[in-house]
């Protein structure tokens, strides 16, 4: 680890506790799990808006 990467991560992480690191963690997962799902959604109700706009 290099002292620049090493004072980013002192700096961003520094004064937690290790179960609020994880909670943090945690969040973080949640997080890019609902916006792939939100991505993934916003796609199919495209689909489906072209696709009726068609039969019209």
């Amino acid at each position: 680890m290099t002292k620049v990467v090493f004072h980013k991560w002192r700096q961003r992480y520094g004064g937690h506790e290790v179960n609020e690191l994880k909670r943090v963690k945690e969040l973080e997962d949640e997080n890019s799990r609902l916006k792939r799902m939100y991505a993934n959604l916003s796609l199919v109700h495209e689909a489906l808006k072209d696709a009726v706009s068609k039969k019209l």
